[in-house]
């Protein structure tokens, strides 16, 4: 699996809640489809840690895995980040 260099400033636990949201997944569900702790998933969405590289890299990969995308300020209309689903066309 490829790191992106870029995944640290990208991924937030703003879009880890929005992504598992579009997906109805628990943080448990993140977590076993991610391959990482449970603690590690809720520590990072309320702010407790700072995440390494490869362990974003998981959940960027469980995400991609169920078909939703991370989106980089630039993305989106109004210039923040956000999640979607893959276009399928």
């Amino acid at each position: 699996m490829t790191v992106n260099p870029y995944l640290r400033d990208m991924l937030t636990a703003a879009q880890m809640r929005a992504g598992r949201g579009l997906l109805g997944w628990s943080q448990r569900d993140l977590a076993n489809r991610s391959g990482l702790p449970l603690s590690a998933i809720k520590n990072i969405e309320r702010g407790a840690s700072d995440p390494r590289a490869s362990t974003l890299a998981a959940i960027e990969k469980a995400f991609i895995g169920a078909k939703i995308i991370m989106l980089e300020p630039g993305d989106v209309r109004d210039g923040g980040q956000g999640v979607r689903f893959v276009d399928k066309s």
